[in-house]
């Protein structure tokens, strides 16, 4: 039986390459997919992971029709064993609801990778969507680490080093970005909680206290 399932975890913890590696070992066995993508931050109709790994993919956009275009390339006969959705996040529910289907009616296996939450520690409407509906979530094992060493649960945008919680949910950026532009840090539940980035703890705390590859202070 197909399934849908999410893969899922905070920035940084290596989700593109999962996926990119979910495609590589369904191909050598011989099956055919089709990748998906929306806002990778290596550009339009790509996916990329921070190991330097690429491939081409099929840009999710706000109108895009997963059920059509699965179908149309199905009549023209061609053959999809499984797809891998990347930034799965950023998708509409309506979409999800597609991947759904084509689980449902076409037997299609539909593998989704993305973080749950924003900068807010609010629900992305794909990933709320994927929770009501998936037939297995996979929190992924490999762990991202808050700045004080514990393990990363939350994603918070920075500006200037600081972390900011009003803005649109959608703005495209990476972890690794000069200091005065706005990025992303992955923290710990208790340093989102206090707005407490890498940045502002090392100008705010004495350099006897800062548990930076330790235990949180």
């Amino acid at each position: 039986m197909a399934e849908l399932l999410y893969f899922t975890g905070t920035m940084d913890c290596g989700k593109s390459t999962l996926a990119l590696q979910m495609d590589h070992n369904h191909k050598a066995r011989g099956r055919r997919g089709r990748i998906f993508t929306s806002h990778d931050r290596a550009g339009e109709s790509v996916l990329s992971s921070r190991l330097g790994l690429v491939a081409e993919a099929i840009e999710v956009r706000a109108e895009f029709d997963f059920w059509d275009h699965v179908v149309n390339e199905l009549t023209q006969g061609g053959r999809i064993d499984y797809v891998v959705c990347d930034e799965a996040q950023f998708y509409s529910a309506l979409q999800i609801e597609q991947l759904a289907r084509l689980v449902d009616e076409l037997q299609i296996d539909v593998f989704c990778f993305g973080i749950l939450t924003d900068f807010r520690a609010t629900l992305f409407p794909g990933s709320a969507r994927l929770v009501e509906l998936a037939d297995r979530m996979e929190l992924l094992q490999v762990e991202a680490l808050c700045w004080c060493g514990e393990r990363a649960t939350h994603n918070a945008r920075t500006i200037g080093g600081e972390m900011v919680t009003e803005g649109e949910q959608l703005a495209v950026g990476d972890i690794e970005s000069n200091a005065t532009e706005m990025a992303y840090e992955v923290l710990c539940r208790r340093h989102h909680r206090r707005r407490l980035t890498q940045a502002r703890a090392r100008a705010t705390l004495s350099p006897e206290v800062l548990p930076f590859g330790g235990a949180a202070s």
